[in-house]
């Protein structure tokens, strides 16, 4: 897979999303760690913009990411409805 870092940065950040237990014992740490996993993400995007195709960076411009994790995964965009 091309861009592994972008791809663990993503995982964290739907892995944040998904853990409601965090999120109901301590919001505010999980808005945090949300905001941490989503700045990594943006960071990534604003050093490689220049590396990625135009898919990609439609992707995380409109921060679509889990549409930029399957790309990644992929190799391709999901088909429309999906």
């Amino acid at each position: 897979m091309k861009f592994p870092e972008l791809a663990e940065a993503l995982e964290a950040r739907i892995a944040v999303i998904a853990d409601h237990e965090f999120r109901d014992r301590d919001p505010e740490a999980h808005l945090e760690a949300l905001r941490k996993a989503s700045e990594a993400i943006v960071s990534w995007h604003e050093a490689h913009r220049s590396e990625i195709d135009g898919n990609l960076d439609h992707f995380l411009t409109g921060a679509s990411y889990q549409k930029a994790l399957f790309y990644l995964e992929a190799g391709k965009r999901r088909p429309c409805g999906e």
